[in-house]
């Protein structure tokens, strides 16, 4: 039935399942952040954890940049 509905018919009754979906990420990406910002609270030297970030962040967009992708499994 869903296969038969035109345009935005479909984008219609699609509607809820986005609704929800974008919701659930949403609580999931909070709950990490206040686990995450939770547990950096304890950490006595917040330059190493900011450091390390920043240093992630950095290789991935170099590597992104030199066209660097992993191997994929056939």
């Amino acid at each position: 039935m869903l296969a038969a509905t035109h345009g935005w018919e479909r984008w219609l009754t699609l509607a809820p399942v986005f609704v929800i979906g974008i919701g659930l990420i949403g609580a999931v990406l909070i709950l990490l952040v206040r686990a995450f910002m939770d547990s950096i609270k304890d950490v006595k030297d917040k330059r190493l954890i900011v450091l390390a970030i920043v240093a992630l962040v950095a290789v991935v967009a170099i590597l992104t940049y030199l066209g660097v992708s992993l191997p994929r499994e056939e």
